[in-house]
């Protein structure tokens, strides 16, 4: 079972409030988890309720526009990059983290890599990247494309449900519990569409940022994932070549969840190599 240690309110330095929670052990090695687009940090419930909590000290919060954490519907805060990054910085001063490891999925690669552009990696361990978007663009077009805008930018009130749950079954390759698929539908519904075509549309000028990065990193995907493609986990290893890839063949978008015992072991495993 989950360890809460503490549910915090962080403001961001343009006046976002960032709903923030801390799980497992308080004296552990941090570990960072950042969610995707119109996800929240329920995401990483398999991650904070499993024997990772027992070792290391789990922080997950609620990107802005998500979850419980404020939703300004001004295009200016989800479109002008550093934003992102003083989002990261704010919860890691506020809570003290010293050189956390960072778990960055799906649209959480751009977060992190905002935060790379922003203030490079001297304050981080680690870096997991989770069938992370750091690269849009032709080439990484997916098959499941239009379900994703369907779902995630067109404001269509009698389907918006119906879209999203296509959207959330699009991310595992089995089916998901009627529970679980529910409670995620739920959830991905509380961003706007406005909110999140504000975050799609934004620009991902990342290249020489990835290229800076000295820190170890791990990148994680599934094999069948039709929201990020696995070419854009072959080009973030591309442009940092000392990373680690880790590919999921019965896997789709959601690796953490759909295969969580292999997950949490190499993030355990990942976290002790960073750290020595």
């Amino acid at each position: 079972m989950s360890t809460l240690i503490a549910r915090h309110k962080i403001q961001t330095p343009d006046g976002v409030t960032l709903a923030v929670q801390e799980w497992g052990n308080p004296s552990g090695r941090p570990i960072l988890f950042i969610h995707g687009i119109s996800q929240c940090h329920l995401s990483w419930r398999k991650q904070y309720e499993s024997d990772l909590a027992q070792q290391f000290r789990l922080i997950t919060f609620d990107l802005r526009g998500h979850g419980d954490s404020s939703k300004p519907l001004d295009a200016v805060s989800y479109q002008e990059n550093p934003r992102w990054a003083h989002d990261l910085t704010a919860i890691m001063d506020a809570l003290h983290l010293e050189r956390p490891v960072i778990a960055a999925w799906s649209y959480a690669g751009r977060v992190i890599c905002d935060y790379l552009l922003t203030y490079g990696d001297s304050r981080l361990a680690a870096i997991n990247f989770v069938a992370a978007s750091t690269k849009t663009g032709p080439e990484f077009t997916s098959a499941g494309g239009k379900v994703l805008r369907r779902a995630l930018m067109i404001d269509d009130p009698p389907n918006n449900r119906q879209n999203m749950r296509k959207f959330v079954e699009k991310c595992s390759a089995e089916p998901l519990p009627p529970a679980e698929l529910e409670t995620m539908v739920e959830y991905n519904l509380l961003p706007s569409a406005e909110i999140r075509t504000h975050m799609l549309t934004r620009t991902t000028p990342y290249d020489d940022a990835l290229r800076t990065v000295k820190v170890p990193v791990l990148i994680t995907h599934g094999e069948q994932d039709q929201i990020v493609i696995p070419a854009v986990s072959q080009y973030t290893a591309s442009v940092i070549p000392h990373a680690k890839i880790s590919l999921y063949p019965n896997c789709a978008h959601m690796p953490f969840w759909e295969d969580a015992p292999r997950f949490n072991r190499e993030l355990d495993a990942f976290v002790h190599e960073a750290r020595k």
